[in-house]
């Protein structure tokens, strides 16, 4: 006769503890997925699209689902995207756009990368600080206000950059210097200015992985080359699809107040989104880091611009640094463990807990807080109105067009945007002027389409206007 002992189970084998952690993950992404597209579609939905980006976007992947140059007529009639920024990145959203042919698909796409992103800063966060805290960083930066401030900005190529750079990040803090600098190396074709994270990035690899002397210097190597690829692409690629023949941001740092007289324009405004960036997202610590050198590139050029809107909180300037400064304070809680005082170890421990408090709180006054309210409450347009109005437009007609109504047409007609038509005479205007009355919307007609046109529909601020023949 057998006997069978029991062995009491004390623990989750590695195995299965590995796919937990797995499905834990994919229901973080889903769960920040889901709150992303949410508040892009509802934006959408109210017409409450905030410019014209939306609509160049997909006039651009509208191109390259046709298999066409990616031509942008909101900038210009047949203007090629690549005169402006140097973008080939968002041809990988082609397949999707050709089933699903609208802009609510960049919404969507966008919306799952940025998710994305929140998958490698819990993988690194929870690797390094554990468990506990490591979730309580991954969602504080899923609400960090830089990521949710570009959720809410329509759409933007760098939500590709987002997931780039923390993929990139978690394999520098674990060591997978190759894998890390493989990973950045794609930022080139996501923006031109990226090149230079990617190289600034490239830089800290190369520092961090010192002692791999023959690594080290394939990093330096490669930031480098990342370097002179940013001065091709501005001074070479984008002049010769420009039709002025220049990188028309030059302008943008060497206007009336030159380099570098203009870093010390705005300082309040410029040290005040430098505090929002470092201090709840990551409680200052993030400086004894070297991952937070990566920042540098985009802030340089952002401060040294006279452009007032590229100094501020708003917009979706801010997203590429969240992933860089939350795994910066992630890297600096690590080295606080060691000979450090006791204080400032007692203070990193408790961070995590602190920046996800912050996250918490601030997203009461932004755009995930407002998800709480009716589209009604959101937004002041009313979008039965717009599209009744907007259903007078006929598909493939050439169309004016201002920021709330471009992202509804630019899927079945040729768009333009006032002031940018080149003198071509688009055969029907549509656009949202709430506050002005029939005549005052033909003198507008005349003066943006250069020709006569009659009232077609009007609606709660809404108008279509159709050319005399």
């Amino acid at each position: 006769m057998s006997t069978t002992t029991a062995v009491p189970i004390t623990a989750a084998a590695p195995g299965h503890r590995a796919v937990s952690n797995q499905v834990l993950l994919f229901l973080l992404w889903a769960a920040f997925f889901g709150c992303y597209a949410w508040l892009s579609l509802s934006r959408y939905a109210g017409y409450g699209s905030m410019s014209f980006d939306l609509g160049i976007f997909e006039q651009v992947v509208r191109s390259y689902a046709e298999g066409r140059m990616p031509v942008a007529d909101l900038l210009g009639p047949g203007f090629v995207i690549f005169g402006d920024h140097f973008s080939p990145v968002l041809v990988l959203l082609a397949p999707l756009y050709y089933l699903f042919p609208s802009a609510q698909t960049l919404l969507v796409a966008q919306a799952a990368l940025f998710a994305l992103s929140v998958v490698p800063v819990t993988r690194a966060a929870t690797r390094l600080l554990g468990g506990t805290r490591g979730w309580t960083v991954g969602i504080a930066y899923g609400l960090s206000w830089g990521v949710q401030r570009a959720v809410d900005f329509d759409f933007h190529e760098i939500c590709f950059a987002v997931p780039l750079i923390a993929f990139a990040l978690e394999a520098m803090l674990a060591r997978q210097w190759w894998r890390a600098l493989a990973l950045i190396a794609p930022l080139v074709l996501v923006k031109d200015d990226l090149a230079l994270t990617a190289a600034a990035i490239a830089l800290v690899l190369a520092w961090c992985a010192r002692d791999d002397k023959r690594f080290a210097r394939v990093a330096v190597a490669s930031a480098v080359l990342f370097g002179v690829i940013w001065v091709c692409v501005t001074l070479l690629v984008i002049p010769s699809f420009s039709p002025t023949g220049a990188y028309r941001y030059w302008d943008k740092i060497a206007g009336d107040t030159p380099f570098p007289a203009s870093l010390l324009e705005g300082m309040g405004e410029k040290f005040s989104t430098a505090l929002w960036i470092l201090v709840p997202t990551t409680g200052l610590i993030a400086f004894r880091s070297p991952v937070l050198l990566a920042i540098l590139p985009t802030l340089g050029w952002r401060f040294a611009s006279v452009e007032e809107h590229y100094w501020s909180t708003d917009w979706h300037y801010n997203a590429v640094l969240m992933p860089i400064v939350t795994l910066a304070m992630v890297d600096a809680i690590a080295r606080l463990r060691e000979t450090h005082p006791s204080w400032l170890r007692g203070y990193a421990s408790h961070l995590p807990g602190l920046v996800l408090a912050a996250a918490v709180a601030l997203s009461v006054m932004l755009p995930i807080g407002q998800l709480t309210k009716s589209n009604d409450e959101r937004f002041e347009q009313d979008p039965v109105a717009a599209e009744a109005v907007l259903d007078q437009i006929p598909d493939g007609a050439t169309v004016l067009a201002n920021s709330p109504t471009i992202a509804h047409l630019t899927d079945r007609c040729r768009v333009f945007f006032p002031g940018n038509t080149e003198g071509l005479v688009p055969d029907y205007i549509a656009v949202y002027e709430p506050d002005k009355t029939a005549e005052e919307m033909r003198d507008y007609a005349k003066e943006y389409g250069g020709a006569s046109y009659h009232i077609l529909s009007e609606d709660e601020g809404f108008w279509a206007l159709r050319r005399d023949s």
